[in-house]
């Protein structure tokens, strides 16, 4: 999941708003492709897992998995903007926070 947000991160640096995202079909798609791969890995944490760490809204990312995947002639690219705005930098900060806590318990 980390690489693919440092790979949107680096796709969109230079992007400051939603026209200048939409304007650009190969940022879009590239950007869609790796919203794809944070869904797919999300589509394989267990059960368990994802019921103990709720504070993620799994489903989401595996909705939006699911519509980037199946129904791609359907995606709302201002969604994505928004997916990549709004809520891609909680998730890299969650995600960072439970890498600090995994190195400190296998130290």
């Amino acid at each position: 999941m980390m690489e693919a947000i440092a790979n949107i991160e680096e796709f969109v640096k230079d992007t400051k708003t939603y026209d200048q995202f939409a304007d650009n079909k190969i940022l879009c798609h590239a950007v869609a492709y790796n919203l794809q791969c944070i869904g797919e890995c999300a589509y394989k944490l267990s059960r368990e897992f994802v019921a103990s760490h709720s504070d993620i809204d799994w489903m989401a990312i595996e909705g939006l998995r699911h519509v980037l995947v199946h129904d791609y002639y359907a995606v709302n690219f201002r969604t994505v903007w928004s997916v990549v705005t709004d809520d891609l930098p909680a998730l890299k900060e969650w995600l960072n926070r439970k890498e600090q806590l995994r190195k400190v318990q296998f130290v």
